[in-house]
């Protein structure tokens, strides 16, 4: 057992070590003096200041916070009725294929998604005339599809968890089914929400592949603007960069798991008031 506990916390530490010292080692040279990223010349903050100072870059992470925050917000929306549907409503017509169509973009390669999306859009340019250029728009649309399933996946296992009978409860003291849906179910469901809207904004943000293909001038996002530098070399601004968008990313996860954690909490103590009160 011993053996087996040191084995384990052996591969443990291998694991972290893999996935962490890389990241590590960029936020290290991102504050480095040299020129070159991987020739450590002294500490120094001056690539976090030419990188403000870029409009370029600016203008792409406005674009693609922009193309976040609404494509993840949509996917939640859209993936949260989804996932509700699927989990309550069992037998339906057409239920296999909403699932086979709801699911599809999950096993599917990202390059066959982006092509499938840039000929929707090029069709659709020569039937109505929209759109009539690439841009916010299109990739807004592209990562709303790709980035919906998994949202649906996780409120629908959250709502396949969940304890029906509380709905029924509610609907048997006379709420209409909107009133338990907005009551009930959504507070129960809101952590795996709140993780499916952090996910589909992760995604879009980070995505290139899809992005590259709906996107169109003038409408570069910060994945591309950094894919395009990085085919000439890495410098010390991308280190930068890049260690702003983690300890971006690292705030946002610590809040939200604080506020999933106080609501999950909460969620507990109302559901043991009133056990209680029915005891």
């Amino acid at each position: 057992m011993k053996r087996r506990h040191t084995f384990l916390i052996t591969m443990l530490a291998f694991g972290f070590a893999f996935f962490y010292i890389p990241i590590l080692s960029m936020i290290v040279y991102s504050f480095n003096e040299s020129r070159l990223a991987s020739v450590w010349g002294g500490f120094s903050t001056k690539w976090y200041v030419s990188l403000f100072s870029n409009k370029q870059v600016i203008d792409a992470l406005i674009l693609s916070l922009e193309i976040a925050l609404v494509s993840a917000t949509l996917a939640t929306i859209l993936g949260t009725m989804a996932g509700i549907a699927l989990a309550r409503f069992p037998v339906f017509r057409g239920r296999l294929v909403f699932s086979g169509l709801v699911t599809a973009p999950l096993i599917m390669p990202e390059v066959i998604t982006g092509i499938s999306s840039l000929m929707f859009f090029i069709l659709m340019a020569e039937w109505i005339g929209w759109p009539g250029q690439r841009g916010f728009t299109t990739v807004t649309l592209a990562h709303i599809t790709f980035s919906m399933v998994f949202v649906t996946t996780i409120v629908q296992a959250r709502m396949l968890q969940s304890d029906r009978s509380i709905e029924e409860a509610a609907m048997d003291l006379g709420s209409h089914p909107w009133e338990v849906l907005r009551d009930v179910t959504l507070p129960v469901i809101f952590p795996a929400i709140m993780s499916g809207w952090l996910l589909a904004f992760t995604i879009s943000l980070d995505d290139v592949v899809i992005t590259s293909f709906t996107t169109g001038p003038g409408s570069t996002t910060l994945p591309l603007l950094i894919w395009s530098k990085v085919k000439l070399g890495v410098t010390p601004d991308i280190n930068a960069l890049a260690t702003l968008m983690v300890s971006i990313v690292a705030v946002g996860v610590l809040i939200a798991g604080i506020v999933m954690n106080r609501a999950e909490h909460r969620r507990q103590q109302d559901e043991q008031m009133a056990f209680r009160a029915n005891g």
